[in-house]
């Protein structure tokens, strides 16, 4: 043990070439004084021969503020140089500390947040009567993380980190692109995952969803879901997954029960069920689709639309996530009724006007991106075609307001959804792409992100082009990426 100590202490004096300069220790960081924020913890940690300092802070922006924050600092020469800052998802709650520790032994120096309060899952009864906590949720503490996390890096180190980089994930999506809209100066690359950038729209979509469901009649069960992902593969390639779902045009009623038939088919009620959840929500007063809908072909698939919509069964249906959220949100963001019912609501004019109080807080919907284009900011965004949480054409929604925006995007934004990818990992498709890396090789290199291979350790591997081109068959047993029919 004494000469593992010793030769962390050694860790500690090593420099990295161009970052050669004396440490402080990890422990005297609880001497750093920093804006209404606090550290209440400094340590050293081992990963593998790494030496990691993990440093916790409390900061209080306001009176009723408590947002906990980590920042991991790799020691002496196992620092790269760079930092990132690492999303949360769901309504937050908690740090994802192993995540942290697992970047930082990479070389990262890394930080993360748990929003400003410590109540995981989709609970978001902490935001009632405290408004402030939801303006810390939204945005106020990834900020407050990225200052601090810069601050004890420069104090420790003697200087910032050389290059900065967001990466994040659902919620965490949110978060990368609400940093690029609201502070474009902060990263260098970001890594916008599946966001849930549009989060007061999704619970439109949920209740929605959800009232459709509730209808006599018109709940999904397990041989339902069977039966219209089957029907989708079918209809739209014949594979294990959905080669291009932009191109699938699935219609459920064309598996509905004829007179007599009673077994592998589905009842009208069904039929609304699922095209409400395929179309998105329609609003009520003007018929116009006010928020797309999800993809077919992963319907039955482990952690689909059982976990996020339809739960396990017709009685278990509030075990769904989207359910969960979507009724916390509108009790606790919008409306501070814990007894509201969302089931009965009008998902047109009254939820529109939940929207409105919602989104100016937790929405990162802006498309205006051009102070972060300005000064070379990169931004890569990712989607699972088959993500039951959040709908991939939300993001194909706001790479394309981004493009009416500013013109021309190619040379700072890359976009790719990923066809049989879930909610930001797993499904039939082949989804692993060292995201970090690429943008990294983009800001650092000046290696723009071109097609790409995602691969999985069961299914292979597949190419993944920038949007709005396609994978498609080259003919010769390869594929090639290749501008999107029209239609």
């Amino acid at each position: 043990m004494k000469w593992v100590m010793m030769a962390l202490g050694a860790a500690l004096a090593v420099a990295t070439p161009g970052l050669a300069r004396a440490e402080m220790a990890c422990a005297d960081l609880m001497g750093v004084k920093l804006d209404h924020a606090e550290v209440t913890a400094a340590s050293l940690e081992t990963s593998g021969v790494v030496a990691l300092c993990k440093v916790s802070v409390t900061s209080r922006p306001t009176s009723t503020s408590d947002i906990r924050i980590e920042v991991w600092i790799p020691a002496g020469g196992a620092w790269n140089g760079k930092f990132v800052q690492i999303g949360n998802g769901g309504f937050a709650g908690s740090i994802a500390s192993g995540r942290l520790k697992a970047t930082a032994a990479g070389g990262y120096a890394a930080a993360g947040t748990d929003n400003g309060h410590q109540a995981a899952g989709t609970s978001a009864s902490w935001a009632l009567g405290y408004p402030e906590k939801l303006v810390d949720f939204g945005w106020r503490s990834l900020k407050e993380t990225a200052d601090i996390a810069k601050t004890l890096i420069k104090a420790q180190k003697g200087g910032g980190p050389q290059t900065s980089y967001f990466f994040g994930c659902s919620d965490g999506g949110r978060e990368a692109l609400m940093m690029a809209q609201r502070f474009p100066a902060d990263f260098d690359g970001i890594v916008a995952g599946a966001p849930a950038n549009y989060m007061s729209r999704l619970f439109g979509i949920g209740a929605a969803n959800q009232q459709a469901l509730a209808r006599p009649g018109g709940y999904l069960g397990a041989p339902q879901l069977q039966l219209l992902q089957k029907a989708a593969l079918a209809q739209c390639g014949g594979e294990a997954f959905i080669r291009d779902p932009g191109a699938c045009k699935f219609d459920p009623s064309r598996l509905q029960c004829k007179v007599g038939q009673t077994t592998d088919c589905l009842t009208a009620a069904q039929v609304n069920s699922a095209r409400t959840i395929y179309e998105g929500r329609r609003h009520p007063q003007t018929g116009r689709i006010a928020f797309p809908g999800f993809s077919p072909g992963a319907e039955a698939a482990g952690g689909s639309w059982q976990a996020w919509t339809t739960g396990p069964s017709a009685d278990r249906i509030g075990q769904a996530a989207s359910y969960q959220f979507t009724s916390n949100a509108l009790k606790y963001f919008a409306y501070g009724d814990p007894a509201f019912n969302f089931l009965t609501m009008d998902v047109g004019a009254q939820f529109d006007q939940a929207q409105a109080k919602m989104a100016p807080i937790i929405d990162s919907a802006s498309p205006n991106l051009k102070a972060f284009k300005a000064r070379g900011g990169k931004l890569i965004q990712f989607h699972g075609w088959n993500d039951p949480a959040i709908p991939a054409k939300s993001s194909i929604l706001y790479y394309e307001d981004v493009g009416r925006t500013m013109g021309d995007t190619s040379g700072f934004y890359r976009m790719y959804l990923v066809p049989g990818m879930l909610h930001c990992a797993g499904g039939a498709g082949p989804n692993t792409v060292d995201w970090l890396a690429m943008v990294d090789r983009w800001v650092v290199g000046k290696d723009a992100p071109g097609p790409v291979t995602a691969t999985s350790v069961a299914n292979g591997s597949q190419l993944l082009c920038p949007y709005p081109a396609v994978a498609r068959s080259d003919g010769s047993g390869g594929w090639a990426c290749s501008s999107r029919r029209k239609g």
